[in-house]
């Protein structure tokens, strides 16, 4: 066949399907036209980019900035003398009156952000914004003169500027500064978000935290309590004689928790090093030091899913006590959340995730066996088979993996899906099973358990304590066991510590231990549901192209219009292998009862307490949700995934998994690839509509 006879034939099939198609037909052309429109943007940018690449108001802006330098102003000025912030002006002055306030003619300088601007003939009026929050200054041009008016004028929402005046109330009672002297600061180039509408997407809110702090007072009124709840943490250990410590942020043995860690380089040294993941086993070894008393308050991190309760790095406290116990954690547990409720809020009750939350010791004691009981009626004290565990677990429709394969394990199961989410006030869950607990005492009384709590919270963990193991034997038989359990395939097992377990050969005292999240306390204390809101920085995707290599970023954007259509790349499949087809076959009637549908991902989060599950919200063009679950959390990270459109089977019974019922199946295409599995969620075009059935 010649060119020209297949372009033709090209042809002909194009008209074919725009007559067949024609809504995608419309679209693609649509498409066309704004790419050509996207052209043609980028010719007149490139004629004369600085100018084209400035909005009206930051031309403006600019434009002032060299009138400042006219002036002999610098846009970008130098230190300013503040004798009051605002808070402080409203404490002192904001009792008086009027009449009070001319009286005392009190002067005072402050600085900040003008906010809001207005003038009505030579009287001006702006609101400031500190640290604090914001206060009104009066511009009146019978006092600064017309030079400094016109500087006040000239003034755009944004700029940082430090005025010198009187403290006086205005005709409607509103505590201001009078303004006699004005100094201009910095010059802001961009403008500032509008007031309600500017930055009211939760994404750019975390990744621009600098206008997120300046537009929103509650984040800002978040930044400076934690802090400050962090202080009264340290005020409460001091108070008890611990001593604050460092340890090491590098690693070279995973352990102190079971988590899957981050690795680095150290080139120096030509060795794998891990962030670390837990504080526990450097401060432990401080005990067999005679330190008695110790605690750290720092960052660890972990190589997990991102949702609203976890971020990969996070700071804890990690206190441990010499001649302690179970219990003595607890009562250092409850007393310091109460300490710090009254040193920093003087209060006790929260409301927090919807609920009313009170922080008055003592809290409840809550057995784990003792809770699965109540709620479920299965009473995991009688003793019992691997067998009959798993037996009662298949009844009840709790996920088992194969590395979880224990009693001990199933009674954790059970207790996440059933139990957890009926926890609203602090309780103290105890007696964790020593399966789960490799570095817990066990108890003497039930060798099966350990002497192990967690402090829950409207379902949500917040800290984990031990009777810590101080048995070298018994610890090195825990490595052990915990080193099995990786090689079945749990990534977060631990490493076998021989040098920790050389430690406690010389003799660590009884301790008890504590590790304590500051991240969900502070989210408890100021009211936030998710842990995004009480870090300044959270960790995020990085954004399209943020994060590509130089070659990545020469190869053409690919327009959102496009669809899901890309030109195909050279894709190596060597080592792949693929099941062999099904030699049955199915009838077409059977196989016709099958809904397959496109779906939208409108939400996607992590499973707690499920290292697998990833849980969908996803529009099936009926106009009500509907959840499925998944279990691949192992390739996908949930933020990846919102916004796609996916394919799944609709018509299948529900299936209760970690207590959610999932309600139908994504599909997925799997094959082996060097004995590794692989797997690739079914990610279709972005045109197909909600709902649209597959034939």
């Amino acid at each position: 066949m010649t060119k020209e006879e297949k372009a033709r034939l090209k042809e002909e099939r194009r008209k074919a399907f725009e007559a067949a198609h024609p809504e995608l037909a419309a679209k693609r052309k649509e498409a066309e036209e704004k790419k050509n429109k996207v052209k043609d943007k980028i010719a007149k940018l490139a004629e004369n980019a600085e100018e084209l690449s400035l909005t009206d108001q930051e031309a403006s802006r600019r434009e002032k900035m060299e009138e400042l330098r006219k002036m002999g102003i610098d846009p970008f000025g130098h230190a300013y003398k503040r004798t009051h912030e605002s808070s402080e002006i409203f404490a002192q002055y904001g009792g008086m009156t009027a009449e009070e306030l001319n009286e005392k003619n009190a002067e005072v300088s402050i600085a900040g952000r003008i906010m809001s601007k207005r003038r009505m003939g030579k009287l001006g009026f702006m609101h400031l914004l500190d640290r604090d929050g914001r206060i009104q200054a009066v511009v009146n041009e019978r006092i600064v003169g017309e030079d400094i008016y016109n500087l006040f004028k000239m003034a755009d929402l944004g700029d940082i500027i430090g005025v010198k005046g009187r403290v006086i109330k205005t005709q409607t009672g509103e505590l201001s500064i009078e303004v006699h002297e004005y100094t201009h600061l910095s010059k802001a180039l961009r403008p500032l978000p509008e007031k309600y509408h500017g930055l009211t997407d939760k994404e750019e809110r975390y990744r621009r935290r600098y206008l997120d702090l300046i537009m929103n007072d509650d984040s800002r009124r978040i930044a400076i309590l934690r802090p400050r709840i962090i202080s009264a943490i340290r005020h409460y250990m001091d108070s008890q004689g611990y001593i604050e410590v460092e340890t090491p942020i590098l690693q070279p043995i995973l352990g102190g928790a079971n988590a899957k860690p981050f690795i680095t380089h150290h080139n120096a040294l030509d060795k794998d090093f891990y962030l670390r993941i837990a504080t526990e086993l450097p401060l432990k070894r401080l005990i067999v030091g005679d330190l008695e008393k110790v605690y750290e308050i720092g960052r660890v991190f972990r190589n997990e899913g991102m949702d609203l309760k976890h971020n990969p790095e996070f700071t804890t406290m990690e206190a441990y006590c010499a001649y302690s116990d179970l219990s003595g954690m607890m009562e250092l547990n409850e007393n310091l959340y109460e300490s710090v409720a009254m040193e920093v809020f003087g209060k006790t009750d929260f409301e927090f995730m919807g609920q009313q939350i009170s922080l008055k010791a003592p809290f409840k004691r809550w057995n784990m066996v003792d809770a699965v009981k109540e709620v479920t009626g299965v009473d995991f004290w009688q003793p019992m088979s691997v067998e009959d565990a798993l037996k009662l677990a298949k009844e009840h429709n709790v996920e088992v993996e194969p590395h979880q394969r224990t009693v001990g394990n199933i009674i954790s199961l059970f207790f996440d899906q059933f139990c957890e989410d009926k926890i609203v006030q602090p309780t103290f869950i105890w007696g964790h099973p020593i399966e789960i607990s490799p570095l817990a005492k066990k108890n003497p009384d039930d060798p099966r358990f350990t002497q192990r709590f967690e402090l829950e919270i409207c379902g949500i963990e917040m800290d984990n304590a031990f009777t810590e193991l101080n048995d070298p034997i018994d610890q090195k038989k825990r490595f052990e066991a915990q080193l099995e359990a990786k090689k079945l395939g749990d990534e977060e097992a631990s490493e076998m510590d021989e040098d920790y377990v050389e430690a406690l050969e010389y003799g660590l005292p009884p301790t008890g231990g504590i590790g304590f999240g500051i991240d969900r306390f502070v989210m408890l204390l100021t009211g936030c549901d998710s842990i995004r809101d009480v870090l300044l920085f959270p960790t995020m995707k990085p954004r399209e192209g943020d994060s590509r290599t130089a070659e990545e970023k020469t190869e053409p954007e690919k327009s959102e219009d496009q669809g899901f259509f890309a030109p195909n790349d050279k894709i190596d499949f060597t080592g792949v292998k693929i099941e062999p087809l099904f030699a049955d076959q199915v009838d077409f009637d059977t196989f016709s009862k099958s809904d397959f549908r496109a779906v939208k991902v409108k939400e996607c989060s992590a499973v707690p307490k499920s290292k697998k599950l990833l849980k969908f919200v996803l529009d099936d063009g009926t106009g009500t949700d509907r959840i499925i679950l998944s279990g691949i959390h192992a390739y996908y990270e949930p933020e990846e995934l919102v916004g796609k459109t996916l394919i799944a089977i609709v018509n299948l019974p529900p299936r209760s998994m970690m207590g959610i019922d999932s309600c139908g199946m994504l599909l997925s295409a799997v094959n082996d690839r060097n004995g590794e599995e692989e797997l690739h969620l079914l990610i279709v075009d972005n045109h197909i509509p909600a709902g649209a059935k597959l034939y």
